[in-house]
């Protein structure tokens, strides 16, 4: 299966590219591409999905960060005919432009704090408004299951 890059920017994509076919020769990259920062044209975003889907890639590996990658491929669902994979800093990470966690960091699943230590700026406001929401929202839709079920427990 062929494989193609969607996010970053061209000096990761290059450096990404260069490391995975050093780790598996074997792979098959059909394309890559950094689209800028800004939203793209209705003709831009036409010809990005043009290229992709005539590149052959049976697998599209997006790394736009969260959520605008998210967003992006559920736009593209019935146009891109492949997988899309949402990976966020991946590609940086594999690229060697961004170091990872220490591994007994990873285990005790504090990579985000290490993460959030080296870019506090970027990061902050995913890590102190965009999560404990979602922690709350979670919390509150898993207690509205649960008083559901009991419900549908007590009528049996």
């Amino acid at each position: 299966m062929s494989i193609y890059f969607y996010g970053a920017n061209p000096v990761i994509l290059a450096k990404l590219e260069r490391n995975l076919k050093a780790w598996y020769p074997e792979l098959i990259i059909a394309g890559s591409h950094a689209p800028p920062f800004r939203p793209p044209t209705a003709r831009k975003a036409e010809m990005d999905i043009k290229v992709i889907n005539e590149s052959g890639a049976s697998i599209v590996f997006v790394a736009l960060g969260c959520p605008k990658q998210e967003q992006w491929m559920a736009k593209q669902v019935g146009k891109i005919n492949a997988v899309m994979i949402g990976v966020g800093a991946a590609f940086a990470f594999h690229s060697g432009e961004v170091s990872q966690a220490p591994r007994w960091l990873m285990k005790l699943g504090l990579e985000w704090l290490y993460r959030f230590a080296t870019e506090p700026r970027r990061l902050w406001r995913r890590y102190l408004l965009n999560n404990p929401l979602f922690v709350i929202l979670f919390a509150l839709q898993l207690i509205q299951y649960w008083g559901r079920s009991l419900m549908r427990f007590d009528r049996t």
